[in-house]
């Protein structure tokens, strides 16, 4: 089974992973699995977390941990006591699924096979960790605007100041683009603001939490995308907006029935009520809906939780403040 090694590794895909692990047969027993973990063979495994077990076609058939090496009898066979409930992914698979299944599962390594279940390698606890950090980092960079970096704890000191202006300066022109049209929008509802000069007080808020529900949305979406990518979307469209609107109600009345304690309008407590319940299901959905697009066009979808998420939810939240206010001011 050792000499199987070096062509499996040869068709290591994506996945930085390792084939230099310890691989046995379905009729090896105890004893002969424990010959391998013996001081003198050791030192050629990356990983001994685990014992593979083989068929003779090299497809995957089961693990059996260390641990319950040294628990059975030296004639006992592996067969016996693998386990089969295998948690694995393809060559081609993002490594932030590997490492995300890691964690989710308890497991300390993950078993990577190509489409007819072959045995590729595996990835190690080390690097499951090495992969959560970076991508770790890379979500945190993207989410504030910053663009793709090679080793981001490095360049992120010793880059360049040209370097930093590539990667940093296009999200801000995005941003800037959103504000300058925000501003028109805004200026398009002149007359109504000073109609009811309050409604300016509460835009701020309203913008606020439609970019916090937002960001709830979209990094609960990319973690799914990341563990199912046959992710149902209309099944979790239709719970995400059950919650949504759960919420909406709830900060919505709970908005309203403050600003008519204080300021004893109802006309302003049915704005805020009504914009805060709109804002909430809107910016849930872009949280949604972004974040699916950019999957569909095999880009990371953590590029669609940054600035140009940020910049049409708080576009729509402006958009449906005045909206509203414009409704309930004509007709009440």
């Amino acid at each position: 089974m050792d000499n199987d090694r070096s062509a499996v590794g040869k068709k290591m895909a994506n996945l930085v992973a390792t084939s230099k692990v310890p691989t046995v047969s379905s009729t090896t027993t105890v004893g002969e699995a424990e010959k391998l973990l013996s001081t003198e063979k050791i030192d050629q495994y990356d990983s001994v977390n685990y014992i593979y077990i083989l068929n003779e076609k090299n497809n995957l058939r089961g693990i059996v941990s260390i641990k319950e090496i040294f628990r059975n009898a030296s004639d006992t066979r592996l067969s016996g006591i693998m386990t089969t409930d295998l948690i694995t992914v393809r060559g081609h698979s993002p490594q932030e699924k590997a490492a995300l299944l890691a964690v989710k599962n308890n497991i300390k390594a993950v078993p990577v096979i190509d489409k007819d279940g072959k045995f590729l390698g595996v990835i190690t606890s080390d690097t499951i960790l090495n992969i959560l950090h970076e991508e770790n980092v890379e979500d945190m960079l993207y989410t504030a605007g910053i663009g793709r970096l090679n080793n981001p704890e490095i360049k992120l000191i010793d880059a360049s100041v040209s370097d930093h202006i590539k990667v940093r300066l296009p999200w801000l022109i995005v941003g800037l683009i959103g504000g300058i049209f925000a501003a028109i929008i805004v200026s398009g509802f002149d007359s109504l603001i000073r109609q009811m000069i309050l409604l300016t007080a509460f835009l701020p808020a309203v913008v606020y939490i439609g970019d916090a529900v937002g960001v709830q949305s979209q990094t609960i979406i990319i973690r799914s995308l990341v563990l199912d990518k046959n992710l149902s979307f209309m099944k979790y469209m239709w719970r995400e907006l059950a919650i949504s609107i759960l919420i909406g109600v709830i900060i919505g009345a709970a908005a309203g029935v403050i600003s008519q304690i204080f300021w004893g309008n109802l006309t302003l407590a049915l704005i805020i009520s009504v914009s805060f319940i709109l804002t909430i299901i809107l910016s849930s959905i872009v949280g949604i809906i972004l974040p699916l697009v950019f999957d569909r066009f095999k880009v990371d979808p953590a590029i669609g939780s940054g600035p140009l998420a940020t910049v049409i939810r708080d576009i729509l939240s402006i958009v449906v403040y005045f909206t509203v206010a414009s409704f309930f001011l004509r007709n009440w």
